[in-house]
C-alpha cells in the first residue's frame, strides 16, 4: 500500500483487530461495573466536560458509509465534537479534478447537525492524500503558480461552501512545516511558494467568514518545530491573515513526548491570543524500534517482539496508559478558555490506525474505548477529573 493509505487501512481492521480486548479491562471490575456504563450512558465524556471545552473523535468513512449503530450510538452520546477520519480529504472526496463524493461527509455532517455537535472539517490542504493530477493540466504538465491557486481555490470554496455555517472549524492545511527545514518540500510549496498556506487562509475564510480556521501539525512539542510555526503565526497575525487557532495532532506514547515541552507549546500558542485544539490524540502503548513520529512514510517491520499485548493488555499497561490520558487533560485544564477542543483520533481500539502504524499488523490500545467499545480505565480517570471540576 502507498504511504498515502496508510491512515485510511485502519477502516478495515482485521478480524484479530476486533476480537482481541483489554485481557486487562476484562478482568478489572470497572470496565463492566453497572455504576460506570450508567454513568457513561447517562451522560458520556463530552457532557462531563461541557462548558470547560468539547471533547471529539475522528469518525471513519466505514463507520459513515455502513451507518454503524453502535459506532453512531457511542459517537452522539459520548462527544460533542466530530472530525472526518478522511472523507473529507481530497483524495477521498475528489479522487480527480471532475467527480465530486460528498456522501460520507454529507452523513457525518448531517450526524451532527442533528445531535447539535461542534463539526470540524478535515482537511483541506495537505502534502499527502493528493491525486498526482491535481499538480497538472489536462496534457498532463504540472500547473503553474497562478492555474494551482485557481484549482486550490476552487477546490476550497466548493467544499467549504458546501457546509457554510452547518461546520465550526477547518483544519486549513496540514503539516507544512518541519523540525529542522522549516517549510516541507511539497507540490504545494514547488509550484506556488511559501504562501501558499497564507493563501489557503484567506480563500477558506471568504468561503466561510464565520469558521474558525485551524494550523495543523504534529511534534508540536519540538522546540525548533514551535519557533518555526509561531514565527509564521505571528508575521500571520500581523498582516490580518485570517487564523484562529492551532490543531496539536498529539499522537503520543506512554514516554514521549516531553510534556513539559508540549505544555509550552500550549501555553506559546495561547499567548497568541490563537484557539488551542489537541485535534488527533491517541496514546501508543506499543515499542518503537525508531524516533517514534507520526510522519506516514516511515514504515517499520513486523516482529513479534514489537507487538507484545496480542492476546491483551497488562493491567500495568492499562493504569499507565490512564494516567497518560489524565496527565494530558490536566495540562490542557490549565489554559482554558484557550482550549477549545480535544479529539481523539478514532472511536475505539480496533479500528485505530495504530494498529498499522508505523508496523503494520500489531494489536494496539490507544484510544478510550476498546474494541468491544467498553470504556476503559482511561475513561474511567478522565470522568474522575471532569467531576472535580
Amino acid at each position: 500500500m502507498s504511504d498515502d493509505g496508510i491512515k485510511r487501512n485502519a477502516f478495515a481492521p482485521t478480524r484479530r483487530h476486533l476480537l482481541k480486548g483489554s485481557a486487562a479491562g476484562a478482568a478489572l471490575g470497572f470496565v463492566r461495573t453497572s455504576a460506570l456504563a450508567q454513568t457513561a450512558a447517562a451522560s458520556g465524556l463530552g457532557a462531563a466536560f461541557k462548558g470547560v471545552f468539547h471533547i471529539g473523535a475522528a469518525v471513519s468513512t466505514i463507520s459513515l458509509e455502513r451507518q454503524i449503530e453502535r459506532e453512531l450510538a457511542v459517537l452522539t452520546r459520548e462527544f460533542t465534537s466530530l472530525t472526518p477520519e478522511n472523507c473529507m480529504k481530497w483524495q477521498e472526496i475528489r479522487p480527480n479534478n471532475a467527480e465530486w463524493r460528498f456522501g460520507p461527509a454529507d452523513r457525518l455532517v448531517e450526524l451532527g447537525t442533528a445531535n447539535g455537535m461542534y463539526l470540524v472539517g478535515h482537511t483541506l490542504v495537505w502534502h499527502s492524500q493528493v491525486p498526482r493530477n491535481i499538480f497538472m493540466d489536462a496534457s498532463g504538465a504540472p500547473l503553474d503558480r497562478m492555474a494551482l491557486l485557481e484549482r486550490m481555490e476552487e477546490h476550497i470554496d466548493t467544499l467549504v461552501g458546501r457546509y457554510r455555517g452547518r461546520l465550526a472549524a477547518w483544519d486549513v492545511v496540514n503539516e507544512a512545516i518541519e523540525e529542522r527545514t522549516g517549510w516541507r518540500r511539497s507540490r504545494w510549496l514547488e509550484i506556488i511558494g511559501e504562501d501558499f498556506m497564507e493563501h489557503a487562509f484567506r480563500f477558506a475564510h471568504a468561503a466561510d467568514p464565520d469558521a474558525r480556521l485551524l494550523y495543523n501539525d504534529y511534534n508540536m512539542h519540538d522546540p525548533r518545530k514551535r519557533e518555526l510555526v509561531l514565527a509564521v503565526l505571528r508575521d500571520y497575525l500581523d498582516r490580518g491573515v485570517p487564523i484562529h487557532g492551532v490543531g496539536l495532532q498529539s499522537h503520543i506514547g506512554l514516554d514521549y513526548p516531553d510534556m513539559e515541552e508540549w505544555e509550552k507549546s500550549v501555553a506559546a500558542y495561547a499567548d497568541l491570543g490563537l484557539e488551542v485544539h489537541v485535534t488527533e490524540l491517541d496514546v501508543d502503548v506499543l515499542p518503537n524500534p525508531s524516533a517514534p513520529t507520526p510522519d506516514i512514510s516511515v514504515r517499520g517491520q513486523y516482529l513479534e517482539a514489537d507487538d507484545p499485548y496480542r492476546d491483551g493488555l497488562p493491567e500495568a499497561v492499562e493504569e499507565a496508559l490512564a494516567k497518560r490520558y489524565r496527565l494530558v487533560f490536566e495540562i490542557l485544564l490549565r489554559y482554558r478558555p484557550a482550549v477549545k477542543r480535544v479529539t481523539t483520533w478514532g472511536l475505539h481500539d480496533g479500528i485505530s490506525w495504530k494498529n498499522d502504524f508505523p508496523i503494520r499488523g500489531r494489536t494496539n490500545y490507544p484510544l478510550l474505548f476498546d474494541r468491544d467499545l467498553r470504556p476503559k480505565r482511561a475513561y474511567a480517570e478522565l470522568l474522575a477529573l471532569a467531576a472535580t471540576l
